[in-house]
């Protein structure tokens, strides 16, 4: 997520674009008051009635809802020109590896382990197979992402744009379009959770950055889209809701609003990431800061949904700031920014320790023979890749 630019020497360097880099940070925060309205209790729930403090959450999950599809935006839309090596693939395996391990191990050692996996088979597969079981749905999707990208990006430079246009049309079609519109839940959708939603989200991020597609004119009519999106799939959300109280009606469509791959969620997604296509950050403290944080911000996610940590972080905040106000709209607001800042703010510095064991693990590995190897195959798959990665 980088453009170019030049030291005081006139040496040329990648430097991270800051207005995407806020953009990451912005929708891991949304990601983690996402979690915080489930964990809470604060969303309605199909025939039960309203109430201050499940409107609000509805109001709130319906500006946030946006937020994967924001992040899988930002990463198809720098990783089909960059291109994917070998390295950036192992890090992130290793990253996920990491804190399904190390939380496990630590928590175990506490005497606070959960202990949900079933006998050591299960142990093996949960937690040193992260990716295969599902730990994390985001990372699993993500990583099969990452895999398909080589191909995504071949396709791209080879298909022509009409091509492109209709190849993206059509998984619009399988994976937004059709549920969007019938309220029938189809066995084929699986809400966004997926990476067949994540290879279409790709495929329209780097279709607007080869064509520089501007889906608007300006970032004021972006954040229009986002506003009006979002503000639409709350007042659809509440429609929903009173039509199912009263008649029963509508069970399959409860929660479609709320889905990934719901067109109102892509459009809300669109129009927000557009915005910040234009925003321009000053160069100064506060850009430096926003590319310093927004690479430790996945590890804000493996922290907080973690198995052994995801049903316990809102009880631990709770503790530390006070239980949840429910119908205290005022106060509740101010209770999610509160837990949100706290959970981010662990999450970076664990992570930020994680990244340095990573960068001194590295250097010591960098010249022994595995290093030399794993080096010498990263860089033949990058010319490969034509010199991208």
């Amino acid at each position: 997520m980088s453009t170019e630019a030049y030291t005081q020497s006139g040496q040329k360097y990648r430097r991270r674009d800051a207005n995407f880099e806020l953009l990451r940070v912005l929708a891991m925060a949304m990601v983690i008051v996402l979690h915080y309205l489930y964990h809470g209790g604060l969303l309605p729930s199909a025939g039960s009635p309203l109430t201050a403090g499940t409107v609000t959450g509805a109001f709130i999950e319906s500006f946030c809802i946006a937020a994967v599809n924001i992040w899988v935006l930002i990463s198809g839309y720098f990783l089909s020109q960059t291109g994917v090596s070998l390295r950036r693939i192992l890090r992130l395996v290793a990253e996920v590896l990491f804190y399904t391990v190390a939380i496990t191990g630590v928590m175990f050692m506490a005497g606070a382990g959960s202990g949900t996996y079933q006998g050591a088979y299960g142990l093996l597969e949960e937690y040193l197979f992260p990716i295969s079981a599902e730990h994390y749905w985001f990372a699993t999707a993500y990583v099969f992402m990452y895999l398909f990208a080589p191909l995504m990006n071949k396709g791209v430079l080879v298909l022509t744009r009409k091509q492109l246009k209709f190849t993206i049309l059509g998984l619009l079609f399988w994976f937004s379009f059709i549920k969007s519109f019938v309220p029938v839940a189809f066995p084929t959708d699986d809400y966004g959770y997926g990476f067949g939603w994540f290879l279409t989200l790709y495929l329209i991020a780097a279709y607007m950055r080869k064509y520089d597609v501007r889906i608007l004119n300006s970032g004021r009519g972006g954040l229009l889209v986002y506003a009006v999106s979002s503000a639409l799939i709350f007042a659809l959300k509440l429609a929903v809701h009173m039509v199912n109280l009263r008649t029963g009606r509508l069970a399959s469509f409860y929660g479609t609003p709320f889905d990934y791959n719901y067109i109102l969620c892509l459009t809300a997604a669109l129009g927000i990431f557009s915005a910040f296509r234009y925003l321009k950050l000053k160069e100064g403290w506060l850009a430096q800061a926003v590319r310093f944080v927004a690479p430790l911000t996945f590890g804000v996610y493996l922290l907080h949904e973690h198995r052994e940590i995801r049903d316990r972080w809102l009880v631990w905040v709770q503790d530390f700031i006070g239980p949840i106000p429910r119908e205290n709209v005022p106060l509740l607001v101010l209770h999610i920014i509160a837990s949100v800042i706290i959970v981010f703010l662990a999450g970076i510095m664990i992570d930020f320790i994680r990244g340095t064991m990573f960068r001194w693990f590295i250097r010591v590995m960098r010249d022994t023979k595995p290093g030399r190897c794993l080096r010498k195959l990263d860089d033949s798959i990058h010319r490969e890749n034509g010199g991208r990665g």
